[in-house]
């Protein structure tokens, strides 16, 4: 059944039960789209920043591209919530909800609001990527903000058969089986000299040296799995769009760590890279 809700985008933004499932259904397909990577690894960010009329500052870019994914989960947990006490659906949402939402807001908040202003400098980032990176945001704070809000369990009872539909999910797949992050310091890049923003690339880099980076190049983005694993896990197996924040994460992020290792290779030699895999030991 739909729940009406005034919103941005009648039915969309918020959506309704139906659309949020037709969105969600989609947004399993992302992977597809990623692996265009492969193919094409171009990425205007980071290291791999290029000169461009059409690059954004580094900071800006970065906080305008990461905010909208923790913005729109609370936007759907204001807007749709309050829809479930109009149709008989109790008194506000289970702890489950609000810590699994406290979870992806804190990250992203971090993420956005803090870590850009915390580097000593930025690359700047094509509007590409940005664009790109802000519809991820928006789609995935989308899928998981209504699911939390109104469409995922609203109940202890519906947190009881969510984890328990989540082993069983677990325990079939069981049977089936059963049968660089840069590390150093970059030049002005993305300032003319007189603290004003460019578009330009002036960087300088050396290889990572410290914890994790002694066996991999890109360990942040392994951690970062871990740690939306762990998201997954905690909202039940039967969350899909929890699954999908997962899955799309890697498949978005495996391509530009096997490219960057190569960036590595290009830049200091196989020999000083040597031992250190992409971002997964002894697979990538």
């Amino acid at each position: 059944m739909a729940t009406a809700t005034a919103g941005l985008i009648p039915n969309w933004f918020p959506p309704t039960r139906e659309n949020h499932a037709l969105i969600v259904s989609i947004w399993q397909w992302f992977p597809l789209a990623a692996s265009l990577q492969w193919l094409i690894p171009w990425y205007g960010m980071g290291k791999t920043s290029v000169t461009s009329r059409f690059n954004l500052p580094g900071r800006i870019g970065w906080l305008t591209m990461e905010a909208p994914g923790f913005l729109t989960l609370l936007y759907h947990m204001r807007t749709l919530t309050p829809t479930l006490s109009q149709n008989g659906g109790g008194e506000g949402l289970p702890w489950q909800n609000k810590f699994l939402a406290t979870l992806f807001v804190t990250h992203y908040a971090y993420r956005a609001l803090l870590f850009p202003f915390l580097q000593p400098s930025m690359s700047p980032l094509h509007v590409v990527i940005w664009l790109s990176g802000a519809a991820f945001q928006v789609t995935n704070g989308l899928a998981i903000g209504a699911w939390l809000a109104a469409y995922g369990p609203t109940t202890q009872a519906e947190w009881a058969d969510q984890i328990s539909t989540g082993q069983e999910i677990r325990r079939r797949a069981g049977r089936r089986a059963g049968s660089g992050k840069k590390d150093g310091k970059e030049g002005k890049n993305g300032k003319d000299g007189k603290g004003g923003a460019t578009t330009g690339v002036d960087k300088h880099y050396e290889i990572p040296q410290a914890g994790l980076f002694k066996v991999m190049l890109y360990p942040h983005y392994f951690v970062e799995w871990v740690e939306w694993f762990g998201f997954w896990m905690a909202a039940g197996w039967g969350c899909v769009p929890a699954r999908c924040f997962l899955l799309n994460e890697i498949a978005a992020m495996l391509p530009r760590a096997v490219s960057g290792r190569k960036w590595y290779v290009e830049k200091f030699g196989e020999e000083k890279i040597r031992g250190r895999w992409a971002v997964i030991p002894g697979v990538w």
